[in-house]
């Protein structure tokens, strides 16, 4: 039993590796592995802001009609898939006319990041619904 002083030492390692994931808030704290994270203090949010304002771009370079103009993101999650993916709730108004006849209009936007391509991808760009689109 060559091995035999080994044990010790990967069981020790096991059992610390284990209290660190349950103190970090892993699963047993109440997370979700591959569920959405809910994103706190949106607009104050520089990243989530900034994928909101390419959303619109991206969807008004789409559409290739009638332009949305970018207001704020007003609520966000994340989902970490193969990169992360971001449910964005996003305030726009349309563009053109007077400001004072400019309505706002709220649509649900799916943003894929991937920072080690340095890529990001717009899946969704939709009405709002009453709740953040739980589409994946």
């Amino acid at each position: 039993m060559a091995h035999g002083g080994a044990v010790v030492p990967v069981i020790v390692l096991l059992t610390l590796c284990t209290a660190s994931a349950l103190s970090s808030g892993g699963v047993a704290a109440g997370g979700n592995v591959g569920g959405r994270t809910e994103i706190w203090n949106v607009k104050e949010n520089k990243e989530v802001q900034e994928l909101g304002r390419y959303a619109v771009r991206e969807r008004n370079r789409r559409a290739g009609g009638d332009e949305l103009v970018f207001l704020c993101v007003v609520r966000a999650q994340s989902q970490v898939v193969s990169g992360f993916k971001y449910f964005l709730r996003i305030a726009t108004t349309a563009s053109g006319g007077q400001a004072v006849r400019r309505r706002s209009r709220c649509f649900d936007a799916v943003v894929l990041v991937k920072p080690w391509l340095g890529s990001r991808e717009l899946l969704h760009f939709l009405p709002a619904t009453s709740s953040l689109s739980r589409r994946r």
